[in-house]
């Protein structure tokens, strides 16, 4: 599933062909995606325009101008093309094969810009992904946004807020970090890098980085830089762009080949001096990669 980087990507590549143009008419192509579509989903949205485009964790937010909002979740396989005047298809080099089956194009936003028009199209062969409208006043009340911790790239997230979600928790650090109400966004891959930025393992009890006053120690302070780091790398590098995600240039990011620990079983860790080797191990269902000789 894509994770923040790869949303932000996609934000980054729709936003100027979306942002300021008009929504002329949203064509539905069939009646649900992992859920059925809002109640007269197409005739709320067509003809308003389209204010911005912004991104909460997983989740591509499309603004219009009558105050309500478009959300977006790719699911496992969603992803979005831009076709205009001078282009039938989207040029890219592409490292995996993508769906271009037209019976997979499930969304078409047919938009009117100041430089023509353009489609944006939505296509998921295995329909995970989801649309959803709401006010965007009422967005933190949303089901899809009301539980969620704060951003990983924003001001919010610090060692002193982690350090009062962890104190006490025998949970696996792994897992707590996975959770969204401690983080919103931050997911399997991620977390995996981050944890062998810090040298912290997968398996440690979160609580073991809280100090018996409740303060963050300084193994805790280095995982929030570590989180921070790894995803402003990967948003820079164009998202992960694992098997099914594309960027709406139809090209693939590469920081899948920077990787320093994620998906590398049984190869040398990376660490300077280390001399250890990459595991995989599974917690709650999901792959976990690291060093046990430098990460504990």
């Amino acid at each position: 599933m894509p994770e923040l980087p790869e949303v932000e990507t996609v934000r980054r590549g729709l936003a100027p062909s979306m942002e300021g143009a008009l929504l002329a008419e949203l064509e539905l192509r069939r009646n649900d995606l992992r859920f059925p579509f809002p109640l007269g989903f197409s005739r709320l949205v067509s003809g308003r325009g389209i204010t911005s485009l912004s991104r909460r964790a997983k989740y591509l937010l499309i603004d219009l101008d009558d105050g309500m909002t478009i959300i977006s979740h790719l699911g496992m396989s969603g992803s979005f093309r831009i076709e205009n005047e001078t282009a039938a298809d989207t040029p890219g080099e592409f490292h995996y094969p993508r769906s271009k089956d037209e019976k997979h194009d499930h969304v078409v936003f047919h938009l009117k810009g100041a430089n023509g028009d353009a489609r944006v199209i939505y296509n998921d062969p295995r329909r995970f992904g989801f649309m959803d409208i709401a006010r965007r006043a009422d967005l933190a009340s949303h089901p899809s946004f009301r539980d969620l911790g704060p951003e990983p790239t924003g001001n919010e997230l610090s060692a002193d807020y982690l350090a009062e979600r962890f104190s006490g928790k025998a949970q696996p650090l792994k897992s707590a970090l996975l959770d969204q109400k401690n983080i919103a966004g931050l997911g399997n891959i991620y977390v995996c890098e981050a944890l062998w930025r810090s040298h912290l393992s997968p398996l440690r009890a979160a609580g073991t980085l809280v100090t018996e006053a409740g303060k963050p120690k300084e193994e805790l302070l280095l995982l929030v830089v570590a989180i921070r780091e790894v995803i402003a790398d990967a948003i820079a590098a164009g998202g992960s762009s694992l098997r099914d995600h594309i960027q709406t240039d139809g090209s693939l990011g590469y920081f899948q080949h920077s990787f320093s620990v994620y998906d590398r079983e049984a190869e040398p860790c990376r660490t300077p001096g280390c001399g250890g080797t990459v595991a995989r191990i599974v917690q709650a269902g999901r792959s976990s990669f690291y060093c046990a000789s430098c990460q504990s």
